[in-house]
């Protein structure tokens, strides 16, 4: 089998660096990312920035609208999602300021949201099971931990 080009893999590489850069939001910090000094989620006129000076605002078309009050407590920070549901900014000497949402071991999402809400999402508790990953998809109202609710099975 013929080794791929340099060019082909490059050609490659790029297409998929453009579809999956297109997917990700820029108002969404997934689990584990880092908001660094300096960068801000974003959501029409809205913004959510970690300053440099330390400080994590919320601005409304340049307006600040709420703050983590912690302006100049520190330099060099970075707002980080932890797997364990809490949203804490970190310097160099450990943790400046954290939401305290440390919930359990999970996957989170920051959202900043299109009514200018900023929320934690987490792992899910509880589903209904209703998904449908393709034909052949039956109900089956036996299966579910609820009483009267229906699961699905698939073939």
């Amino acid at each position: 089998m013929a080794k791929p080009s340099s060019l082909t893999l490059l050609t490659l590489f790029t297409l998929l660096a453009t579809f999956f850069s297109s997917g990700f939001a820029d108002n969404i910090l997934y689990t584990n990312e880092i908001l660094s000094d300096g960068a801000s989620l974003t959501y029409a006129g809205y913004r959510l920035t970690m300053q440099s000076d330390c400080n994590l605002v919320l601005y409304d078309n340049n307006r600040a609208i709420w703050s983590s009050d912690t302006y100049n407590r520190a330099s060099g920070c970075y707002l980080k999602m932890q797997s364990d549901g809490n949203l804490v900014i970190y310097s160099n000497n450990g943790v400046v300021w954290a939401s305290g949402t440390n919930v359990g071991n999970g996957n989170y999402i920051l959202v900043l949201q299109r009514d200018r809400n900023v929320v934690i999402y987490g792992s899910s508790v509880w589903a209904s099971a209703t998904n449908a990953y393709g034909v052949g998809v039956t109900i089956n109202p036996l299966k579910n931990s609820t009483t009267g609710g229906i699961a699905m099975v698939t073939n």
